[in-house]
């Protein structure tokens, strides 16, 4: 019996498995027995380290809410629910800050990184057009929703701040934003922080070197018109009137009276401004041009080649009196030379 018990000792120092029945009786055999139901319970385990407030199904539910509402994953929107207690509304501004923090970081790592892509915004709304540009790596990325709505939030920041400028308008007005203003501005009424902080996000969440490039806005008063394009335009319907493109034009036309062309006449003047490049409108008084002319109104026609510009715009009794351009990446190779 000794030697029985002895081989079965040495099985168990072997193998490293001790079921309590190869011990045979003993005086100890009770007490591991009385302690065997502590280590059984895996189920004290799980509540313990993951928290009881997912064991209810109401609190999947809110895992699979803000989810839904933020895009961020599963293990982060758990972890922003266990840090704070389940709150939803907390848990989301939690994730906000972290993703906010975690895109600081990402985006001065990336800087320097060329952005020669990305894309033009074109937002109209009353007598306020906009025009962005928003710069990326990759034409990749550009196609991206995310990147899409950073341009979408960069427009609608421009175009309230526009429509917050309160001038008493006799004629037209012009006004243009650089990198550093445009990142300064407000996020808008639904979002926190400033355009910097939503470019810091977006960078966070695809990777790239990102800037809010420039942005452009035009107001007018009653007998103005601004006539608009979008090259390769791309529209959305959750991006309500917004135009996406790689080339946009606004073009400022003084008019008599409302016209029903207007809308078509200021597109086909916009895709001459794309097409051709002006530098300046000129007269109509001018000296029609060659292809090298710069001055908008002497310049062939784009679409009949055998007019002007400025031939072309007379008949409809329209004065063309100022315009932007805007190029997506313009000025990227130039200073690649330099």
């Amino acid at each position: 019996m000794l030697l029985l018990r002895s081989l079965r000792l040495c099985l168990v120092a072997r193998t490293g498995s001790c079921p309590l029945s190869a011990l045979g009786p003993g005086p100890f055999l009770p007490s591991l027995q009385a302690g065997l139901p502590l280590l059984q319970s895996p189920q004290q385990w799980h509540t313990f380290h993951s928290g009881s407030w997912l064991s209810s199904a109401s609190s999947k539910e809110l895992l699979m809410k803000l989810r839904r509402k933020t895009g961020y994953s599963f293990v982060n929107c758990k972890k922003a629910l266990e840090a704070c207690g389940g709150d939803l509304k907390q848990a989301e501004s939690w994730l906000h800050k972290q993703a906010q923090k975690e895109g600081w970081s990402k985006a001065a790592r990336l800087h320097g990184r060329k952005t020669k892509e990305g894309l033009i915004g074109l937002l109209q709304e009353g007598d306020t057009t906009v025009l962005v540009e928003v710069n990326c790596e990759t034409d990749f990325v550009s196609r991206n929703l995310k990147f899409q709505q950073l341009v979408q939030q960069v427009a609608l920041g421009t175009l309230l701040h526009c429509q917050n400028l309160k001038d008493q308008l006799s004629t037209y007005s012009k006004g243009f934003l650089n990198s550093s203003e445009l990142s300064e501005l407000p996020a808008g009424p639904e979002r926190e922080g400033s355009l910097k902080d939503q470019l810091a996000l977006a960078i966070g969440k695809l990777g790239e070197n990102m800037i809010l490039k420039r942005a452009a806005w035009v107001k007018v008063p009653a007998g103005f018109y601004v006539g608009s394009y979008v090259h390769g335009a791309m529209h959305s319907p959750s991006f309500n009137n917004l135009v996406l493109g790689k080339y946009g034009a606004l073009v400022i036309c003084e008019t008599s009276e409302l016209k029903a062309n207007l809308e078509d006449l200021g597109r086909r003047l916009g895709q001459h401004v794309v097409g051709m490049a002006p530098l300046s409108v000129g007269s109509l008084d001018d000296e029609p041009g060659g292809e090298g002319e710069t001055k908008m109104l002497s310049q062939p026609y784009l679409l009949d080649p055998s007019i002007t510009l400025g031939q072309y715009v007379q008949p409809h009794g329209v004065s063309v009196v100022d315009f932007v351009r805007f190029e997506c990446g313009e000025g990227e190779d130039a200073a690649d030379a330099a």
